[in-house]
């Protein structure tokens, strides 16, 4: 079992990332759960998605111990990082993350804002790169799936965008 928290400000799209991760690993067979929360803000304020992803029916579906963080902001590090399992794999953005507490033994910084800039033109795409990033480091989905996932849930028109964020992540690591 894989407990994945997704976190950063509203408006970054991880709402949709964790859906989109949770799909894929239902298209892979796995069984797979997904939750958010999200300040009153929404745009701007801290926001967070959750996915459980298992060989096994999963029995509660919030993460209580996170394999793996994914922080897209310094604020969402410190707000939600605080429960990580002391092996467990923390991703950082460095675009907006600068300070990691160095209780964090497992850290894997990407640029992923940057990168989505950068190589797509646009920070909306940030989300997806940092799916690939996720799935490279973890293969809890295979990529096949996750691009399926990722190409059934974003606008029309802005398919061949999204593979090549997804493709960015994947080879960031």
């Amino acid at each position: 079992m894989m407990e994945v928290r997704l976190s950063g400000s509203g408006g970054q799209g991880l709402i949709l990332a964790g859906i989109i991760l949770a799909e894929a690993a239902i298209a892979d067979g796995k069984e797979a759960v997904q939750s958010q929360s999200y300040g009153p803000e929404a745009r701007g304020g801290s926001s967070k998605s959750e996915v459980i992803i298992s060989d096994h029916q999963i029995h509660y579906p919030k993460v209580t111990n996170p394999d793996l963080l994914l922080a897209m902001t310094q604020e969402a590090l410190n707000k939600y990082g605080t429960d990580l399992q002391e092996d467990g794999l923390l991703v950082i953005d460095t675009t907006f993350v600068r300070e990691v507490p160095e209780k964090y033994k497992n850290v894997h910084a990407v640029p992923i804002t940057q990168l989505a800039k950068e190589k797509c033109g646009r920070e909306l795409f940030a989300n997806i790169v940092a799916l690939g990033t996720i799935t490279k480091l973890t293969n809890s989905v295979s990529f096949a799936a996750l691009e399926k996932a990722v190409l059934a849930r974003v606008p029309k028109g802005t398919e061949e965008m999204n593979k090549l964020a997804l493709q960015i992540g994947y080879q960031a690591v």
